[in-house]
């Protein structure tokens, strides 16, 4: 990771305020803010519309992802759903076919509403791709890696084929600006769930959008006060304080990641995991092109039959069964009926998503640790009860 990067991270905002000098920014709760005169209003006026707590938390951002300006959402989804704005009646959208589950159900549903279309395409496959571009749409969704399968697609050549007249929208939640930089890579905007890695504590809800020209910039800035979905001041003032800790966060998690997906792959109860830093992961060179590092996303399958996988998790102590991801602690999840449990069975299924996969948000506790926790966990699970065939049969 770039050490300029990093120490943007950790100096955002600091030493900004002008009036006493405090090394923390301060915290700016008021909702409005008087004019100066009849006509005459400040920089600021009304909290909805720009608050300076927020803005320190956008500017570093925008520096961050390199775009121009980035608008501070009150959670992740705000963050997609302000992007839909910039759609028009019979706009067609292609999306990544194993997308978060969430976006999968807001698309779904503005396309039975508003009257958008919506097409989710595998983006691994060329021609799909290519078939689905040919029908001209106004939007390009680009997520990788991807939720819960961490698959890879090249951004940079996905956003060519596109062309100068598609919006490219990269969800750059997975990872972070220090890791993956998507505007640079051909994407119009960038997107984040500053839920996870960005705030990183597991403590505050919010979201981002980032432009990478002044016209996207102005456009989404707009219909965010529209619409009213900008963040609250103390919650951008917590997640300035968490990004400046993103470096050495995500170095810890990176390191633990790697080592929970070398153990899962050695264990015999265990028959897919799913991390790009892998080399025979499908999408590790492209991950290596474009990425620096691989995250602390991944995700496995078991022999597990459904009782047995309940078992299993029952008995971690230190992986929370919980969704969300990104936070110090280390979290595991079950897609199927949790994250993506808005998709139906048939979209589960096409997006390679199973009962027996496993999501896990690796944290910054001592590796060592969390191999243990992983391996008593294990040795816990009867060996009978783990019936790979009577999951299949169910399926």
């Amino acid at each position: 990771m770039s050490h300029q990067q990093t120490t943007q991270a950790v100096r955002a905002g600091i030493e900004t305020d002008e009036q006493y000098g405090a090394v923390t920014p301060p915290l700016y709760l008021s909702s409005n803010y008087t004019f100066e005169g009849l006509g005459s209003p400040r920089k600021y006026d009304y909290s909805r519309s720009g608050n300076p707590t927020r803005d320190v938390l956008a500017d570093c951002l925008a520096e961050l992802e390199g775009g121009v300006g980035a608008v501070i959402t009150s959670s992740g989804m705000s963050a997609v759903h302000l992007v839909t704005q910039l759609l028009e009646p019979g706009d067609l959208v292609i999306v990544p076919h194993d997308c978060y589950g969430g976006t999968y159900r807001l698309f779904t549903s503005l396309a039975k509403k508003s009257g958008c279309r919506v097409q989710f395409v595998d983006q691994g496959n060329a021609e799909a791709y290519q078939a689905a571009l040919n029908d001209k749409p106004r939007i390009v969704w680009i997520e990788t890696p991807s939720n819960p399968l961490l698959r890879i697609v090249d951004i940079e050549k996905l956003c060519q084929q596109a062309g100068d007249d598609v919006i490219k929208v990269v969800d750059n939640t997975f990872l972070s600006p220090i890791q993956q930089k998507p505007l640079e890579l051909g994407a119009d905007l960038v997107i984040h769930s500053t839920t996870k890695y960005i705030n990183g504590h597991s403590d505050v809800v919010g979201g981002a959008v980032v432009a990478k020209n002044q016209e996207l910039f102005e456009q989404v800035a707009w219909w965010a006060n529209c619409i009213g979905i900008t963040a609250s001041p103390f919650d951008s003032f917590i997640t300035t304080r968490g990004i400046r800790t993103l470096g050495i966060r995500i170095k810890k998690h990176e390191e633990n990641a790697k080592a929970v997906a070398d153990y899962l792959e050695s264990h015999p109860l265990v028959d897919n995991v799913y991390y790009p830093g892998l080399e025979h992961h499908p999408g590790h060179l492209v991950a290596r092109k474009q990425q620096k590092g691989f995250g602390a996303m991944l995700s496995f399958t078991t022999k597990f039959d459904q009782e047995a996988l309940a078992t299993f998790i029952q008995e971690l102590e230190l992986f929370s069964l919980a969704e969300s991801l990104g936070g110090v602690e280390s979290l595991i999840c079950h897609p199927a009926t949790m994250t993506h449990a808005a998709m139906d069975q048939d979209a589960q299924l096409e997006a390679g998503i199973t009962p027996r996969l496993l999501r896990v948000s690796v944290g910054i506790e001592d590796a060592k640790d969390l191999l243990h926790d992983l391996s008593s966990a294990f040795e816990k699970v009867p060996f009978n009860a783990t019936n790979l065939e009577k999951e299949v049969s169910h399926g």
